[in-house]
């Protein structure tokens, strides 16, 4: 595995979006170029394992191992021990396939016998023959509380248990105020070598804030010479997967673009709008501060990933110069 000397971009991701834009930038990228800071904020222990739902979604996805339409998950999976544990009576409401479980029980077992959780995940890259770097967050626990009408629910319950049916009122990280960043990536954010930080179409409140929670990333990100370009997970008023549009109703926010802009304020130098909202840019430009670049955002597949993975490589110098 390639070194962060070598490193030229750095993304922050948490799951399905943000994996699939981290395909496009390592297809385009030279090997060991890219390194991925990823959401653990979501993790949580399941029928006595540590599973790490963003980080796997970026093993397999980069991997090539991960589930062709669906975006998360194991392509060619099976499910008989779920089969035989709700024949006992088992909790199932989190599915885990028989493959994805061999990953969970390694990590688990590395875990209890002392490993850190960034040494574990190294492990996994190098054993998929990953020339990527996937950092967790932190190796220490920060856990996503889902502050709703429902009351306060941990994230796989809101998220997977109660399918984000629950209005949301808020959100806040417990541990994030002691957890600790993970020392290479903030090496790598100070590197005067670092040429983008590029924050991913990953929901701004659940997947990119839970890293954005631990200050020194946050005063990092400020203080990188590097320039940080996100890219919209709103599309024409509508997330392309998952929460993000009906958190900000519930949130009381616009669903657009714009607000995404507004709520990433100072971190960035760059937003990337898709095509669709081409109108929103000016407002973006005197709302933010912030130039924007306008393209095709919506990767329906590896072509598309790569070319939206491409545009953003190409907006570098154009931030840069400004």
């Amino acid at each position: 595995m390639s070194g962060a000397s070598e490193m030229k971009v750095l993304a922050l991701s948490g799951g399905v979006g943000g994996a699939k834009l981290c395909l496009g930038l390592m297809d385009v990228l030279p090997p060991g170029a890219l390194g991925v800071l990823v959401n653990t904020a979501d993790d949580f222990e399941h029928l006595g394992l540590h599973i790490s739902p963003d980080l796997d979604t970026l093993l397999y996805t980069l991997s090539g191992r991960s589930h062709p339409t669906q975006g998360w998950g194991l392509e060619g999976e099976s499910w008989h021990t779920m089969e035989a544990l709700e024949a006992i009576g088992g909790a199932t409401w989190f599915r885990l396939g028989d493959k994805d479980i061999a990953t969970h029980l390694l990590r688990t077992g590395q875990l209890r016998a002392g490993a850190s959780l960034s040494a574990v995940t190294a492990g996994l890259a190098d054993t998929h023959q990953l020339h990527t770097q996937l950092w967790p967050m932190s190796d220490d626990p920060v856990a996503t509380v889902v502050h709703s009408e429902a009351g306060d629910l941990s994230f796989q319950d809101y998220f997977v248990g109660r399918q984000c049916e629950p209005r949301v009122t808020g959100f806040s990280f417990s541990g994030s105020d002691v957890a600790r960043p993970h020392p290479p990536a903030i090496a790598a954010l100070q590197d005067p070598s670092l040429q983008a930080v590029v924050i991913c179409p990953s929901n701004p409140f659940v997947s990119i804030d839970p890293i954005l929670s631990i200050a020194a990333y946050r005063e990092a990100l400020v203080q990188c010479a590097a320039p940080v370009i996100a890219v919209s997970p709103i599309v024409a008023g509508q997330a392309i997967k998952g929460p993000t549009a009906k958190m900000m109703r519930e949130l009381q926010m616009p669903v657009t673009a714009l607000e995404v802009a507004r709520h990433y304020g100072n971190l960035l130098d760059m937003f990337i709008l898709d095509d669709s909202d081409a109108e929103l840019a000016p407002q973006i430009r005197e709302a933010t501060g912030v130039e924007v670049g306008v393209t095709n955002t919506v990767m329906k597949d590896r072509e598309s990933k790569q070319c939206l993975a491409q545009f953003v490589l190409d907006q570098v110098g154009r931030v840069s110069c400004e």
